[in-house]
């Protein structure tokens, strides 16, 4: 669900935490700091994958009625 420690170092090219913060920041991924200041990334911040794709995946509801 989460970027391991090694891929966010792989991906950003540092493993201080506020370079890290610094470097998503200028690659526009999208992050959060959690309580000992370490960014969380999403892996689905970087895959394209999200909630509103899956959804949209989903065939619409449709009454019985209307069929």
């Amino acid at each position: 669900m989460f970027l391991s420690k090694d891929e966010l170092a792989t991906l950003t090219g540092w493993k201080h935490k506020a370079k890290q913060c610094e470097q998503l920041r200028r690659q526009g991924v999208a992050f959060r700091v959690n309580a000992r200041g370490e960014p969380i990334v999403c892996r689905s911040a970087l895959e394209g994958t999200t909630e509103k794709k899956q959804k949209a995946d989903k065939p619409a509801w449709q009454s019985a009625m209307s069929a």
